[in-house]
């Protein structure tokens, strides 16, 4: 992936312990501050689809997970999913 990409997280909206479903992103913050460090321009847009989190280079989708199996906060190093997130956008 060139560098100083534009990586679009296109999210749906998902509900947390009980709570309505809605537009969360505590989700994303690990990999929106990875990917930002690596030096890329992160976009985030809603979508309708629930549960969902995709990632987007050069307008295909390289990466698509349930939201609900990334882990909460910044620490990328203890959340798996968001570091199989990034590398797949690193070897786009």
């Amino acid at each position: 992936m060139p560098k100083n990409a534009l990586v679009i997280v296109r999210y749906g909206p998902y509900s947390a312990v009980g709570l309505p479903v809605e537009y969360r992103t505590f989700r994303l913050e690990g990999l929106q501050a990875v990917l930002a460090k690596d030096g890329h321009k992160v976009t985030l847009q809603k979508i309708q689809d629930w549960n969902v989190v995709e990632l987007v280079v050069n307008e295909e989708v390289v990466f698509s997970c349930n939201i609900k199996d990334l882990e909460f906060g910044t620490s990328f190093s203890a959340a798996p999913k968001q570091h199989f997130a990034f590398s797949e956008v690193l070897n786009f």
